[in-house]
């Protein structure tokens, strides 16, 4: 009898340190384990279609649309234009996110860029200087606990987009988890520095809704994209062009993905 319990004890015992094993070891198919909602808004320096600056009105409209975090474009940090004010660090302070910001030129006492907004603090950001002939460029390379984010804003200049791809493929060469990619890239879906990107990524919103001009928009510059290129599937399960005609010049785009692996 002391036999038959003290191999019920052992089995027990072997099968609680195997259970325990399995759980402490790192899954290699881990993924995030809810949705992540992605925005970008070019807010042209919180400076609405009817002239008036309003970080509040900005701010606004991110807190309702909450994002896990969003690129913004046309950011003055502590310019004279607009009276020394930081526009990031106010929408930093109105929506209670992360901020980093990336400055793509120095403007007039100051300097002029992109920015992040973001529920939960990057583990690292680093900057990576984008070509532009007619202003200096930059990408925002952000990473999270289950996923990278870049954010940038392209040049006008198509030889300059077209430019663009191959350094942001390299800025994302060694990365494992899923990276997403969103700003204002001032080219139409039909174009070809779209066309060099869909190579890479697919693009998450729908091309077909407009996003500029705010209050009659007739064409779609605003993306944001999902790499294909390390493994990664995305389904998209919310697609919006915000339809906020005011604020700013551009409508903001939000989208909810869902990542699994091929």
């Amino acid at each position: 009898m002391r036999h038959k319990t003290l191999l019920v004890t052992l089995l027990a015992a072997a099968t609680f340190t195997a259970c325990n094993s399995k759980k402490n070891q790192p899954s290699e198919t881990a993924q995030p384990s809810s949705e992540i909602h992605l925005m970008t808004y070019n807010v042209h320096n919180c400076i609405g279609l009817d002239d008036k600056r309003d970080y509040r009105r900005i701010a606004e409209v991110i807190r309702q649309a909450a994002p896990d975090v969003v690129a913004l474009q046309e950011l003055d940090s502590v310019t004279g234009r607009n009276g020394g004010i930081d526009a990031l660090d106010s929408l930093r302070i109105l929506t209670g996110m992360n901020s980093f910001f990336s400055a793509a030129i120095p403007y007039d006492g100051g300097s002029y860029g992109i920015g992040i907004l973001s529920k939960e603090k990057p583990l690292s950001v680093r900057t990576v200087p984008m070509p532009g002939r007619e202003e200096a460029r930059t990408m925002i390379v952000a990473e999270f606990n289950d996923y990278v984010f870049c954010a940038t804003h392209q040049s006008l200049t198509p030889e300059d987009q077209e430019a663009s791809v191959p350094l942001i493929l390299q800025a994302i060469d060694s990365i494992s988890k899923p990276v997403f990619l969103a700003g204002d890239m001032n080219s139409h879906p039909y174009e070809k520095p779209q066309q060099l990107l869909r190579n890479h990524f697919t693009t998450l919103n729908d091309t077909a809704a407009h996003t500029y001009p705010a209050d009659q928009p007739h064409g779609c510059i605003d993306y944001i994209y999902a790499f294909t290129g390390n493994g990664h599937s995305f389904e998209v399960t919310q697609d919006t062009v915000i339809a906020e005609p005011v604020a700013s010049d551009h409508r903001p785009v939000l989208v909810t993905v869902k990542v699994g692996r091929h």
